[in-house]
């Protein structure tokens, strides 16, 4: 028990733990985050597109396309990829930092005990009263807690917490970035296979005139040159079969280091049961304003995050420019003998503030403060350059997916011509009215109209994928009333 005269002693101490620790925490020594204002345009420049609307943003946009192979490669990446598991391991070690500084803010209670065999000289000039050697046994509770008073350890936690979150946005955006790739690459991919059924498809068409061409020498109908001519053709659409399988094999390399399967590289990809000609373009996104932007681009929320982060970090720098105080305490007991240390008589404790003040330190202190200003400043820039170039982004998406629709819309119709006028050719060369370079040159010319409509349609895809990224995602679309 502690005797009246000792709680005299203890009570000072106790009072002066009390008020501070009512007072930790409640002083500010740096204001709070607030959103830095940017001036941002009220529309885009495709903004006729563009509607106002309360839709979320969908995170698997990629199912909007209606691919079931496209579909399964972006699932299968975004679990497989090395870059997400990247992500993820950032995300633990962000989590488990942010526990660490949380930590700071609840007192720390540590067991100590230790057991000691000692003997001290019997000739000195102090005599010896116990035995000699003696042991000492000594177990206590150990608590040291720094009193919060300029919100030091909370301003460190809101940082730690905001790099979290950063840490989280930043594998949005990987996800993001990968699930785009994927989708392209995957286009790509169809779009040589399209290209590739054409040119197999003109080969075929090439080798029957070149047939006919020898069975019309050999009858004297027509020329040497003729058949000249169309051993070129075939020869030269033959190598562009060669690079075409080239670039083939290419995209699924691509896509088997994207997705984590190697095993694509040996087996190839399972066939779509849909052509790319046949993939539908989702519907312009029901964007809104710009600034919806900074919700829905897990990039700029990250960068904004960051700038959380940097304002807490100047706090901190602030705040230890100023006195630290903490609460020290220990309970135990002490004895000779072992089974004696944990009775009322061998009980010790103690109970204290301590209060550090930096003199003088050469600056040391002040230029960690400049450090975490400039850091500050240095996030806000990026932050700005970030949403600058978001907008970019979103018109460049724009303009490229509105253009590409007008351009695949008229190869489209001159896909058709050429189709009519390939017929019409080979009537007349067949009929003995044009001579046979009448025919490669509409061969020549369907095949490069049908070439140009397939890649205008991948990169109508390839823009709609890119304004699903510039806009942080997909979109759902409501159901009709």
């Amino acid at each position: 028990m502690i005797s009246n005269n000792q709680l005299s002693h203890v009570k000072p101490v106790l009072i002066a733990v009390s008020v501070a620790m009512l007072l930790s925490g409640c002083q500010s020594i740096w204001p709070d985050y607030l959103r830095p204002k940017i001036a941002m345009p009220e529309q885009y420049v495709d903004s006729g597109a563009m509607v106002d609307s309360d839709d979320k943003v969908a995170n698997d946009w990629w199912n909007l396309y209606q691919d079931e192979v496209l579909s399964a490669l972006v699932e299968q990446a975004l679990i497989q990829n090395k870059d997400i598991k990247l992500a993820v391991a950032r995300i633990e070690e962000a989590d488990a930092k942010m526990r660490e500084v949380g930590a700071f803010l609840l007192p720390q209670i540590d067991l100590d005990a230790s057991a000691k065999r000692t003997r001290v000289t019997e000739a000195g000039p102090v005599p010896i009263f116990s035995g000699n050697p003696r042991s000492n046994y000594n177990v206590g509770l150990n608590t040291t807690f720094e009193l919060d008073f300029w919100g030091k350890l909370a301003r460190a936690k809101e940082a730690a917490r905001a790099q979290s979150l950063a840490s989280r946005y930043a594998k949005d955006t990987v996800h993001l970035t990968l699930s785009g790739l994927v989708a392209t690459n995957y286009f790509n991919l169809r779009s040589v296979e399209s290209q590739l059924e054409i040119a197999k498809s003109n080969a075929k068409s090439r080798d029957e005139s070149l047939a006919l061409t020898k069975r019309r020498l050999e009858g004297g109908v027509a020329s040497a040159l003729d058949v000249h001519q169309a051993e070129v053709a075939l020869a030269t659409l033959q190598a562009q079969l060669a690079e075409l399988e080239r670039l083939k094999s290419l995209s699924i390399h691509q896509l088997a280091v994207l997705t984590g399967d190697l095993s694509l590289v040996a087996n190839g990809l399972k066939s779509s049961a849909r052509k790319l000609t046949d993939l539908p373009v989702p519907p312009t996104p029901p964007a809104g304003l710009p600034s919806q932007l900074l919700e829905s681009r897990p990039d700029l929320q990250q960068t904004e995050q960051q700038m959380i982060a940097a304002n807490a970090n100047v706090a901190v720098a602030k705040a230890a420019l100023y006195p630290s105080i903490s609460l020290t305490a220990n309970l135990g007991g002490e004895s000779v003998e072992l089974g004696d240390v944990l009775k009322s008589a061998a009980r010790i404790w103690t109970g204290g503030l301590t209060l550090h003040l930096p003199i003088f330190d050469s600056g040391k202190l002040n230029a960690k403060v400049d450090q975490a200003s400039a850091q500050q400043k240095q996030v806000l820039a990026n932050y700005e350059g970030a949403i600058q170039s978001a907008f970019k982004e979103v018109n460049d998406a724009l303009v490229n997916l509105r253009q590409q629709t007008a351009r695949e819309k008229s190869l489209l119709t001159a896909q058709a011509s050429a189709q009519n006028m390939l017929t019409v050719s080979e009537t007349r060369y067949q009929s003995g009215y044009s001579a046979y370079l009448e025919v490669l040159d509409a061969q020549r010319t369907w095949h490069e109209t049908s070439l140009a409509f397939v890649q205008a349609r991948q990169a109508r895809l390839a823009a709609s994928v890119e304004l699903f990224k510039a806009l942080g995602g997909g979109w759902k679309v409501e159901a009709p009333h």
